[in-house]
């Protein structure tokens, strides 16, 4: 395989539209707003990842920002590590994490895009593994299961066998909800509950103890995510599992929560935890501590790094990016498979085009 030198970075913003808009306690996420990022080379490959902003207010100032990093990169050899490396010390002082730290692991997911389409091989075999089907829950917002139990009822028919809700409303609404969504699936599907940190630790636990009941798989992210004391005081005083790490930023957040005791399972989230240079590093801290991983969005390159994590738990199916790739990821019998070469991205060129942020 040959080295691939940087010749330019391309960005474009869209909203695009959701497939299933999203309501969490923390607020709603009616639209997609991304930034499409390309890696243009001098031999020719053009490595392709996007960057999920949350709000179309980060949009611009994430152009801004590819702007001004784009000469710190151009005549760069497509090397992962030593593009990271770069990056750190060039941030030292200001720290990687932010809109900064969005779009350094977003840059290092089109680098390994990159050099997956070099070598003509999907990036999970360059990892080391093999593009093994990878179980996946599907993942809803808070659900009303009068109205949405057609809705669950087909995850269940594609094969889901786990399925995550939203919660943080009131007490009773929450018993409400976890109630009626157990009595659909039944009881041999996980069921795994999100708060989107919207408790204090003692409410957490008062809520927690009551829905404990119906079997939940995991408790997502019941506190703020940087209360690492407040997580693990709810750890120790709850039966369910806690869940956290969508929002560590790069591998040493990650060290920091497993030195806290702050969760028993881990969900990084590769546009925040360093890109998959960041989730290897994370996957051999998960594996010393026995700890399972699951993936936070960002389907396609998940279910690259899932399979070559030691400690592989569930892939979450939510689709940010399908109305803008010409061949979104699909759910077979409940698993995803990696596809290649690369990271199977390639943009649908018309819908870029319809969903251009204005």
């Amino acid at each position: 395989m040959n080295t691939l030198t940087i010749r330019d970075l391309r960005a474009r913003p869209v909203t695009a539209p959701l497939v299933r808009p999203l309501r969490t306690a923390s607020g709603s996420i009616e639209v997609s707003p991304l930034i499409l990022l390309d890696v243009l080379t001098e031999e020719g490959i053009t490595g392709q990842s996007y960057l999920f902003g949350y709000t179309p207010l980060t949009l611009k100032p994430l152009m801004s920002l590819i702007e001004q990093l784009r000469p710190e990169l151009l005549g760069k050899a497509v090397v992962p590590v030593e593009r990271m490396r770069q990056m750190e010390q060039r941030f030292r002082l200001l720290g990687l994490q932010g809109l900064l730290g969005m779009l350094v692991s977003t840059l290092d997911m089109a680098y390994w895009d990159a050099l997956g389409k070099s070598a003509n091989m999907p990036v999970v075999q360059l990892l080391g593994g093999e593009a093994k089907p990878v179980p996946a829950y599907d993942s809803y917002g808070m659900v009303d299961p009068a109205k949405d139990a057609k809705a669950l009822e087909k995850s269940l028919a594609q094969g889901f066998r786990a399925i995550k809700i939203k919660l943080g409303d009131s007490v009773q609404r929450d018993l409400q909800m976890v109630s009626e969504v157990r009595s659909i699936i039944g009881p041999d599907i996980a069921l795994m509950v999100d708060y989107n940190q919207s408790l204090t630790p003692d409410e957490a636990i008062r809520r927690i103890r009551t829905i404990e009941k119906y079997d939940i798989h995991w408790v997502e992210e019941p506190v703020l995510a940087e209360d690492l004391q407040g997580h693990a005081k709810v750890r120790q005083a709850v039966n369910a599992r806690l869940q956290t790490g969508e929002n560590w930023w790069f591998p040493r957040d990650a060290e920091q929560a497993l030195s806290a005791g702050a969760c028993d399972m881990m969900m990084p989230d590769l546009m925040k935890i360093g890109g998959i240079t960041g989730w290897m590093s994370v996957a051999g801290m998960a594996s010393a501590a026995s700890m399972p991983v699951s993936s936070h969005i960002f389907i396609e390159a998940s279910s690259h790094v899932l399979p070559v994590t030691p400690t592989c738990h569930w892939l979450e199916f939510m689709d940010f990016g399908a109305n803008i790739l010409a061949e979104p990821y699909a759910v077979v019998d409940g698993k995803v498979t990696p596809k290649g070469p690369g990271l199977g991205i390639n943009w649908n060129e018309d819908a870029v085009t319809r969903y251009a942020m204005k």
